[in-house]
Formats: structure tokens, sequence, C-alpha cells
């Protein structure tokens, strides 16, 4: 009888647990409309307490449902281009042309980057130029609350609650703040750093400075494979590290035939 008492006792105490578990695990509910937005972040804000600081979490408390974030994110449609129609459609000619006068004006930096990282200037200016136009559009979206709309949105809310976490501790440590503006997705910076890149391939600095940016995008690529004096084109060792700065193939592509067309000026 006792020992059947205390098999009882320990299967209602795991059931106890587990219904903390799926509490918890209910607690803050995705949604695909604005309609859930302000319940689902209070029900995120009192799961994090503890976490996160309460400035952080104040901060998150003052976001707003992003309408630009999601129809942004409904209408990646270029991705699905071919090849020659998405570079055309970015203007890879242009960036090219742009590409090469900034590679001559900024050589000390360039060639400072490269012995750090091993990171020539072409990929760092095919990637500059298609993320933001050299830093011409960075966007003008509230940082925050687009990571914390596509935090709570069903359709990457895993992916971007992380990435929601990490900007908390970049408010935390003073590199955003809750006024901070950049792309639809919460991405930051001359090329677009989403807040968990920040945290683990930032080098230090602004990113809205060029020298920041371009040294934490080499940094990002070393930390995804990159070998000094490698190629970077399709089949060659360092695409791989492309690869892992967009997943998607016509991207990925484009960075190489733009960043070798730089090269070779």
């Amino acid at each position: 009888m006792a020992a059947r008492m205390r098999h009882f006792s320990l299967a209602v105490a795991a059931l106890g647990l587990l219904g903390g578990a799926l509490t918890e695990a209910q607690a803050a509910q995705c949604g695909n409309t604005s309609a859930g937005f302000e319940t689902w972040k209070r029900e995120f804000i009192a799961e994090n307490r503890g976490r996160a600081s309460a400035e952080s979490l104040d901060a998150l408390a003052g976001t707003s449902y992003s309408t630009a974030t999601i129809s942004a994110d409904r209408g990646q449609h270029s991705f699905k281009l071919s090849l020659d129609q998405f570079m055309a459609k970015r203007g890879a000619a242009t960036i090219v042309k742009r590409g090469r006068a900034l590679k001559r004006t900024n050589a000390a930096l360039f060639d400072s980057i490269e012995q750090r990282y091993g990171v020539p200037p072409g990929p760092l200016l095919a990637i500059w130029g298609m993320e933001t136009g050299f830093g011409a559009v960075k966007g003008n979206v509230n940082t925050l609350s687009a990571v914390a709309t596509l935090a709570y949105d069903c359709r990457r809310s895993e992916y971007f609650t992380d990435q929601l976490r990490a900007a908390l501790t970049l408010i935390d440590r003073g590199i955003i703040s809750a006024g901070t503006r950049g792309a639809a997705h919460g991405e930051i910076g001359h090329t677009q750093f989403l807040p968990k890149n920040v945290l683990n391939y930032g080098t230090g600095g602004d990113l809205n400075n060029v020298g920041a940016a371009l040294s934490s995008t080499a940094n990002f690529l070393k930390a995804h494979g990159w070998q000094r004096g490698a190629g970077y084109q399709p089949g060659e060792p360092n695409f791989a590290a492309l690869q892992g700065w967009n997943a998607a193939q016509v991207y990925e592509r484009a960075i190489a035939i733009i960043g070798k067309q730089i090269d070779q000026d």
C-alpha cells in the first residue's frame, strides 16, 4: 500500500509539473492577425520577468503591431524570380559599378578587414549593396515592434522569439533602444543584421557606421567557415559561408556573381 501511495504521489506531482509546463508553453499564443497582439505581449512579458530587465520589458510593452512588417513578410516574391530577373530587379550592374568605386576610395578599410578576417572586398560590397544600396535604404520601421510582431505571428514564431529575446538583451546593453528603426523584419545597420546576429557576430560599434557594419559582416562570414584565399562561387569552399548569410538560392548566387565582378576590377 505504501509503495502504491508513493507511486500515486509521484504521478500526481508529475502531472502537476506537466500542467505547469503546459500552462507556461500556452501562456503566449501566436496569432495571424493583430487582434491578439496586446494579449500576447502581456503574456510574453509575464513569462520573461526575471529573464529580461524591467527596462527592456517596458520597451516591449510600448511596441505596436507592425502592419508594414507583416506586409513585407507576406510579399517576398522576388526570391521566386530567375537569377537574371532577380539581378536585374536588384540593380546588379549598378551595385558592381558603385562597389568598384567604393573599393578604391575605402581601400585602407577593406585591406584591414581582409587582413583580419580573410574576406576580400567583393562579397562585402555585394552584400552591402544588395541589403541597403550602400546605406541609402536602411529602413524606417521600429525594430522592436517588427521583431515582436514576427515573434507573435504564427508563421515563424519560434525563430523570431529568439530574435526578440536577443533584441531585449541588446536594449539592456545599450546597443539599441526602444526607438531604434531599421528594416521591416527587424534588421539594422548598413548590412542589415538581425538582433541575434548583432549579439553573435557584432564586432563593436554602431552598425550604422560603415566600418563596424562591414567588419561585423566579415566576422559573420568567417564564423560560417570562410577560408582565406579560397573561392566563393558555387562549388567553391566559401560559397557555404554565403549560404549562411541568406537561405534564398537566387540571393546567394547573386552575391557570388556581383562580388566576383567587383573583386576582378
